[in-house]
């Protein structure tokens, strides 16, 4: 198969936003006078956004407006050889993407901060791009591209991503 399109995650897939997850979370909790959560408990809360991962970690029964926390990019860095293998991509000619459910702004921010100029389109959750594994998104980034999701592999880290491709028809 020819695939000549990649749409990458961001968080756990391009860059390693784990360790700021962890540390700002937290920090939130502490703040909120709520215990600490272990690095393998705030990993299991990853993959549906920041106010998912907020009202995991708080205790039960806590009040929606205790879970709202600001979340920074100190310790965020691309994975290893990440910068690499998409020089080689690009080098090839593929048209790459991002695709997340973290907040549009969030998304442009972090994609410019630590990966400027590198994707042709970037997206994050915002009206016109649900949450996945709704495909509208894939399939909006797709189109964008120029592309069709038979040419298109998506790459991820969790089951919402597999199944995100599997809606929309690319390769995962």
């Amino acid at each position: 198969m020819a695939f000549d399109t990649f749409v990458f995650d961001l968080d756990g897939t391009l860059l390693d936003t784990l360790p700021d997850l962890v540390v700002i979370t937290n920090q939130a909790l502490g703040e909120l006078g709520f215990p600490p959560r272990s690095h393998d408990e705030i990993l299991s809360y990853v993959g549906n956004g920041v106010r998912a991962l907020m009202c995991q970690a708080v205790p039960e029964g806590t009040s929606p407006e205790q879970t709202d926390a600001a979340y920074g990019n100190d310790l965020t860095k691309p994975y290893p050889h990440m910068r690499e293998t998409l020089t080689e991509l690009s080098a090839r000619g593929a048209r790459m993407g991002v695709l997340s459910n973290k907040f549009d702004a969030g998304v442009q921010q972090v994609m410019n901060q630590f990966m400027p100029g590198v994707f042709a389109v970037m997206h994050g959750e915002c009206d016109g791009i649900p949450r996945k594994p709704d495909p509208a998104g894939l399939l909006r980034t797709v189109r964008e591209l120029g592309s069709s999701p038979k040419r298109t592999v998506y790459v991820g880290d969790s089951p919402g991503d597999v199944r995100v491709s599997r809606n929309a028809g690319t390769f995962s």
